[in-house]
Order: C-alpha cells, then sequence, then structure tokens
C-alpha cells in the first residue's frame, strides 16, 4: 500500500495541517482556542471535529503523531479508509466530550485539545481485535465479569503510568475503553479486497 493512501498519514497530515492554521492565527492576535472543545459544547459546534486535530504545542503534536505513525500504520492493513478515520474522530469526539463534562462536574470546566484520546482508541483496538487475542477469547469465552474487571485494570494501568500535569487523564480512559471495547467486535476489520478502497 503506498503511503499516499494510508489513513494515518492523512490523519498526520490533518493534524499538521490543523496545527499550522493554529499557529497563524495565533501570530495575527487570533485565539487559538477556536479549535478546542470547551463547555458550552454546542456554542462552538466545529469544535467537537477540530479539538481532535489540534494541539497546545509541538511537543503535544509529535507526541501524539509518533504514538499514531507506530499504532495506525498497523491497524490500517486490516481496515478501509472510511473506517479508519470515522473511528479516529468519533472516539476522539467521545474522549473530549466526557473529559469536558467529566472537568465540569468535578472542578473548573476547561477547554480540550489533542488526538490522545482516538489515539489510546486505537491501542485499545490493537489489544482486543488482534487475531491472537480475539481467537483466545473466541475459545475460551471468559466470564463477562471477568472481561470487565480485567479491561478496566488494564485501562486504568496505562492511564495512570501516561500521567502527567495537564494531561486529560478520563479522555484516555474513555477512548483506551472504547478500543478495547470496538476491537473486541473488530469493527476495523474489513473483508479482504476492500481493505482502503472502502466508501461510507
Amino acid at each position: 500500500m503506498a503511503l499516499r493512501e494510508s489513513p494515518t498519514v492523512e490523519t498526520l497530515t490533518a493534524m499538521a495541517s490543523v496545527f499550522l492554521v493554529q499557529s497563524t492565527v495565533g501570530l495575527v492576535g487570533i485565539q487559538g482556542h477556536l479549535f478546542a472543545l470547551a463547555p458550552p459544547l454546542l456554542a462552538r459546534p466545529w469544535t467537537l471535529v477540530t479539538n481532535v486535530y489540534a494541539h497546545a504545542s509541538l511537543p503535544h503534536l509529535l507526541g501524539n503523531a509518533v504514538a499514531l505513525a507506530a499504532i495506525g500504520l498497523a491497524i490500517e492493513r486490516t481496515s478501509t479508509r472510511f473506517r479508519f478515520h470515522a473511528f479516529f474522530v468519533l472516539t476522539g469526539m467521545l474522549s473530549a466530550i466526557v473529559q469536558v463534562l467529566v472537568d465540569g462536574l468535578v472542578g473548573q470546566p476547561t477547554a480540550v485539545l489533542g488526538a490522545s484520546g482516538a489515539v489510546f482508541a486505537l491501542v485499545g483496538y490493537a489489544i482486543t481485535g488482534n487475531a491472537v487475542v480475539h481467537a483466545a477469547l473466541r475459545r475460551f469465552r471468559p466470564d463477562r465479569t471477568l472481561l470487565l474487571v480485567g479491561g478496566a485494570a488494564l485501562v486504568s494501568a496505562i492511564v495512570l503510568v501516561t500521567a502527567a500535569p495537564n494531561v486529560a487523564l478520563v479522555a484516555h480512559a474513555v477512548g483506551l475503553g472504547a478500543g478495547l471495547v470496538a476491537g473486541r467486535r473488530r469493527v476495523l476489520h474489513a473483508r479482504a479486497g476492500r481493505r482502503l478502497t472502502d466508501h461510507p
């Protein structure tokens, strides 16, 4: 598969392009928070999408870009362009929305931006959607409660390892959890012959 057909490369390009626009509008004195999701959620509806691709700084962008490249290029091999992009946007939106709502309930409402929720969803998908884990779960059919407890423990462990000041831990947890569920159902997997050529 050529890189020009890669949804991961397309996503990385979108992230870089949005960051360039953010930097440009910042130079002319326009608030960069035009791209971040903040309460009330529907006040600036475009931020439901732009927050997924926008980043607070160059290191923030580079960190998510490296993680996306590492996991996305592997996952896209069994998916389609449409499924990959839809999954990335929807899990990123979900993660950001829950983060904003939780922040509003437990403390000061904050603005959220960054691809990490969607990247964590891809990580979760890679954990439960790969052929080895999928076959094992089908063969041994573990108790649903055990799966839930194990999934919650895994989410907690990974989120705590990545904890740092000003990091959207709720978004990471939601993204990872969504990815684990989606991987179990293999929602990104496409039939042979339709990979990366599927249309909505």
